[in-house]
């Protein structure tokens, strides 16, 4: 944000049950997260803007494109699940009710056991305490849940909806999402733009920063409109 913020006026919205949005929902479901940009966008008067978004986020901001294609101009997802089931087999189980309640009362080990694989996620040194700050800010119902609803996603059959020029921004090492999540991508929405990056996993903003950010802002600077 802070590097986009020379050119454009960014925002960054927290999902419900995350960050520092509300935590008490019976929902915490995709198409939740769909309706809710539509409302922020409608509460700040936001008519069309490019839509950016990462792993989760990501798909959210492709499902606006498709229900609410007079909000985006563009959209970018980073290392987001374009079909559930790509998501990395222990995030898929965590999404099970049996094994969301035993995680529900052992939310201290999960935090343990990210901080023990953080290393083989990302490369930064900050990555740790970045995840534990976030997941401290988290309801474990409404991270699970969401997850749930992840995992059941399948955005292949509306991807031809999409009608604004799209990126997809992969890192070939990640393990928490398949990184060929592109290739539908690219199968399914005609203006679609791919970029990979060799060296970099799940957090390519982190691994990779300056070539991620570059490509970014390039991408988003096409056919802008002037001043």
């Amino acid at each position: 944000m802070a590097y986009l913020g020379a050119s454009y006026r960014t925002y960054a919205l927290d999902f419900w049950g995350f960050g520092e949005s509300g935590k008490k929902r019976n929902s915490y479901a995709v198409q939740d997260f769909v309706s809710l940009v539509d409302q922020f966008m409608e509460r700040l008067g936001i008519r069309q803007a490019p839509l950016v978004g990462h792993s989760m986020g990501g798909t959210v901001s492709l499902s606006v494109a498709v229900q609410y294609p007079q909000r985006v101009s563009k959209v970018v997802v980073v290392g987001s699940p374009i079909v559930g089931s790509s998501l990395a087999f222990p995030l898929k189980m965590a999404g099970r009710r049996p094994i969301a309640v035993i995680l529900f009362n052992m939310m201290w080990a999960f935090r343990m056991g990210m901080r023990v694989a953080s290393p083989f996620i990302c490369r930064d040194p900050r990555f740790p305490d970045m995840m534990d700050k976030d997941l401290s800010r988290t309801t474990v119902e409404s991270f699970l849940l969401s997850i749930a609803s992840l995992r059941r996603t399948d955005l292949r059959p509306m991807l031809s909806k999409v009608n604004m020029p799209a990126m997809g921004m992969y890192g070939d090492r990640d393990i928490i999402v398949r990184p060929d999540q592109w290739r539908p991508m690219s199968e399914g929405i005609p203006q679609t733009r791919v970029e990979r990056f060799a060296r970099a996993g799940h957090f390519i903003m982190l691994d990779d920063p300056e070539p991620f950010m570059h490509k970014l802002k390039d991408f988003l600077d096409e056919d802008k409109p002037p001043a």
